[in-house]
């Protein structure tokens, strides 16, 4: 094999040697990128978040329990991500002081956040819910020495 023709099989020009198999394997990729372009609608849709989804999600809760038995119901909505306002008025100091320390492993637990808004009120909010700001500053001092928290 003389110089020539090697210069004519590296630059492709014998067309004895060349090898048709590069074509039908650039059609078949061109084939699948076609077929790519027409489907990401289906894929692009498990990747796409709905805003009302996310406006769904962003409740607040308020509940004002009767009995210690009520406080997994409360675990259950922060559980699902929902912030729940809690009243503990109308329970007994000592069933109210439970609640609060089943709230408070709850919330710690999932990452989130309890704060006491008012006399007998509190705030649980799991991790996706910020709070910023303190109401109980503006509570009387007189009034926060009588609590019983």
């Amino acid at each position: 094999m003389g110089i020539k023709s090697k210069l004519k099989t590296f630059f492709l020009l014998d067309e004895e040697e060349y090898d048709y198999e590069e074509d039908e394997r650039y059609e078949e990729e061109f084939e699948e990128k076609k077929k790519m372009k027409t489907q990401p609608a289906a894929q692009t849709k498990q990747n796409v978040v709905s805003l009302q989804s996310v406006q769904k999600s962003s409740k607040v809760i308020l509940v004002e329990p009767r009995v210690y038995a009520e406080a997994q119901e409360i675990a259950d909505h922060l559980k699902n991500r929902r912030s729940v306002l809690v009243n503990l008025q109308r329970i007994q100091h000592d069933q109210a002081k439970r609640i609060v320390d089943f709230l408070s492993g709850t919330v710690y637990a999932i990452g989130g956040d309890i704060q006491r808004v008012g006399m007998d009120i509190f705030l649980c909010t799991p991790d996706n819910v910020e709070v910023s700001g303190n109401i109980s500053e503006f509570l009387k001092e007189e009034d926060i020495s009588d609590s019983r928290w």
